[in-house]
């Protein structure tokens, strides 16, 4: 019998069940004041193994809190076109299905609709227990991909995101939502070229995208690379950077050392025409295919200046790191803390001891929570505590125990990192290392 591939091996391995549970057993003590749904987003292949990690089905997981109390566990497949009818991307005549996507990326809310999110197709709502409603494109007015990274302006509710195609200009399309959920602006940017741009950066004025060069190749299909984009030499890197009081007007591009960005912290106005994003940055990305290790990424700094059109690059840790996270309330503003996670990047860095990190901006401090010997975190987002955007709050991660081939809901004080997890919520089934998630506390 021949080994699965490293990305079907381990806790890459996908689950086969479904399940509900109530009243979940707990080592310490879940803040009473946690009331909501702990989801993460990530591949977890139904019927048919997967070429490549990134192409899993859809599978969210997720963890009620209430009254002190882990009340519930559920974990569900986002039941996609291509889940329940084996939609392909490209039909016979060569037109593509914008539905037709695996919605294993992210899940988040907006306008009261929770939405699971991959890059490549439009998003897919769920009901609030995580059963499948259907494709939302916003009243047929998206007509492109989503980003599974849109940005949800604390200031003014609206979201902002984009979508991407490689086969046609404009590669890059700039949408924008109203808080109230209707779909309000839709620009094409020609000067973008067929980069993998997963994320971008919004602050209270600007939106920042990357055109990085990480490309796409047709002849990388033709090769067998389940994921056909390749690093070009040539290609160069560029932050573009938009207004947003004018949504339509021109974009400034400023250059930047060729590198790749999978995820950025956050981005803010500092000064007199300046913008600073915070970013987990690769010095480089699959200069032959896919399916190679990922180089360590580290945290930097990249400081736009508006007026001589340069931008400064600072190094800001030499620790790898990944999974950026902040209190969304900051977002778009200077946010002093940025939480990230040490975990492995690809299935061969699989010995690397796993970590909680809190990077303090202000002071270039690091504070390390260790999770213990075969531990391993997915990303942890910020729950907070009270009303305080930048206050206190908890962090929360899935971890797997490599020992047991189980998992936990770990909770943190993300005041004290230092310090034993407050509460270790113990699940009836491990949960496949994934993407993205969020802390959705209930509507007030």
């Amino acid at each position: 019998m021949n080994d699965p591939l490293p990305h079907l091996a381990g806790n890459y391995a996908p689950v086969t069940r479904e399940l509900t549970r109530h009243d979940l057993p707990v080592s310490g003590a879940i803040p009473p004041e946690l009331t909501g749904w702990y989801l993460r987003n990530g591949p977890n292949p139904c019927e048919v193994e997967s070429s490549h990690w990134y192409l899993g089905d859809g599978m969210v997981h997720g963890v009620r809190l209430e009254g002190g109390r882990a009340t519930a566990f559920r974990n569900r497949w986002v039941r996609t076109s291509v889940l329940t009818d084996d939609a392909q991307l490209y039909d016979a005549s060569g037109r593509r299905d914008l539905a037709a996507g695996t919605a294993n990326t992210h899940v988040v809310r907006h306008a009261g609709r929770l939405l699971a999110l991959a890059e490549a197709s439009l998003p897919y709502q769920l009901t609030p227990d995580l059963n499948t409603v259907g494709v939302h494109d916003f009243d047929g007015k998206l007509t492109t991909a989503m980003t599974a990274h849109p940005k949800t302006c604390p200031v003014t509710g609206e979201l902002h995101f984009f979508g991407q195609e490689v086969l046609s200009s404009p590669y890059l399309t700039y949408h924008r939502a109203d808080a109230a959920g209707n779909l309000v602006v839709s620009r094409g940017i020609e000067e973008a070229g067929p980069t993998m741009m997963h994320d971008f950066s919004l602050t209270s004025r600007h939106v920042v995208f990357m055109d990085l060069p990480v490309v796409f190749d047709a002849n990388r299909i033709s090769a067998g690379d389940a994921v056909p984009y390749v690093w070009d030499e040539t290609y160069g890197a560029r932050l573009g950077v938009l207004s947003r009081d004018d949504p339509h007007g021109a974009i400034r591009w400023f250059p930047i050392d060729p590198c790749y960005v999978f995820h950025v912290c956050n981005a803010h106005d500092a000064g007199p025409g300046q913008i600073v994003l915070t970013v987990v940055r690769y010095p480089d990305l699959w200069r032959k295919d896919s399916s190679e290790a990922y180089p360590f990424s580290t945290l930097w700094r990249w400081t736009v200046d508006l007026a001589s059109g340069s931008v400064r690059e600072e190094q800001l840790d030499d620790q790898f790191t990944e999974f950026p996270r902040i209190d969304d309330r900051l977002a778009t503003l200077d946010a002093r803390y940025v939480h990230t996670i040490v975990a492995p990047a690809h299935p061969r860095h699989a010995d690397i001891p796993g970590a909680l990190l809190q990077y303090d901006l202000s002071t270039g401090a690091v504070t390390r929570h260790t999770l213990g010997p075969g531990r391993i975190p997915s990303e942890a987002a910020f729950a907070p505590s009270d009303d305080r955007p930048g206050g206190h709050g908890w962090l929360m991660a899935y971890v797997y125990n490599a020992a047991t081939d189980t998992s936990d809901l770990v909770i943190v004080d993300a005041t004290d990192l230092s310090a034993p997890p407050v509460a270790t919520v113990h699940l009836p089934q491990r949960v496949p290392y994934g993407f993205h998630g969020n802390w959705l506390p209930d509507p007030r």
